[in-house]
């Protein structure tokens, strides 16, 4: 079993940043693929970004390229998203999750396959 926890989440005005953080509770986190999901009030859960097993292959939704960043410490079972220039369509609770994969490269876009999730975390972003 994995657990996932999130944080880093909170209130922002427009323009500014923030970084979240998911720590995992697993011996074999270098075999797992990471993605960041959101989900707004009212809307259907959204890919944001993902990332590979050793983090050379990276993947972002089109809305947030360019502004957030995904990474990975395989040392420290976390992986990140730096999130700058936000902006009040970026509110939304943000989820972790861990796709486990023996695909070096893979980056999962979909919340398909996803083995494991976060409680997830509030980012509000004011305008």
């Amino acid at each position: 079993q994995v657990q996932l926890v999130e944080s880093g989440g909170g209130l922002v005005q427009a323009g500014g940043s923030l970084r979240l953080s998911c720590a995992a509770s697993v011996s074999t986190f270098s075999n797992y693929a990471m993605g960041w999901f959101r989900q707004a009030p009212g809307k259907e859960r959204e890919f944001v970004a993902s990332i590979s097993w050793s983090g050379p292959r990276t993947a972002y939704a089109d809305s947030v390229k360019g502004r957030f960043t995904i990474s990975r410490d395989n040392a420290k079972n976390t992986v990140y998203l730096q999130m700058n220039s936000l902006k009040p369509e970026d509110t939304a609770v943000y989820y972790c999750a861990a796709y486990y994969t023996s695909s070096y490269y893979y980056t999962p876009r979909t919340g398909l396959g996803y083995n494991y999730w976060g409680q997830g975390t509030q980012v509000t972003v004011s305008s």
